[in-house]
């Protein structure tokens, strides 16, 4: 193995959470996300010569997944899987809140789906707790145009929610 694949093994696996949360965002089953992720990893590979160390690893690394996802999102037909929450009634009252919880972000995860690309990326890089400024740099956009934008993104989900028959 040559020092730059053992370089870009170290960084992937230093970020890698960032690479699944993107999939799980721009994927709503286990099979497209896997794919995704491959084309992630290869896009990833192909350009990694390019980047340059002007930035974080992992600023250059949102970006380049980001737009991986869009193009791979734009390229496959959507399949819209009927979402059903199974039953668990009978489960001991201790996992009742983990299961309630596992709900809730499945409720989420749906939500998600529905956002455009841009709000797909901005709720993901604020729950990722970047401020502002990175989500900006990131995504190539103003710090106040982030700010107008994830209010609005954080509305339209609370919206979208709703209009699902759930509040949380």
């Amino acid at each position: 193995m040559s020092t730059k694949e053992a370089r870009f093994l170290q960084q992937i696996e230093m970020h890698n959470g960032i690479l699944y949360k993107i999939c799980r965002i721009y994927q709503d089953n286990a099979e497209d996300q896997h794919d995704l992720l491959q084309e992630i990893l290869l896009q990833l590979w192909l350009s990694y010569d390019s980047f340059r160390g002007d930035s974080q690893f992992s600023s250059w690394m949102y970006r380049v997944a980001f737009n991986t996802a869009i193009v791979f999102f734009k390229k496959e037909k959507r399949r819209q899987d009927i979402f059903s929450i199974p039953s668990y009634n009978n489960l001991p009252e201790e996992l009742h809140t983990v299961r309630e919880q596992e709900v809730q972000l499945k409720i989420f995860y749906n939500a998600v789906q529905r956002l455009n690309k841009v709000e797909k990326a901005l709720i993901f890089l604020y729950m990722e707790g970047q401020s502002g400024k990175e989500i900006a740099a990131i995504l190539g956009i103003t710090p106040s145009n982030v700010r107008v934008r994830l209010n609005r993104t954080k509305d339209k989900l609370k919206y979208i929610i709703k209009t699902m028959g759930y509040e949380f």
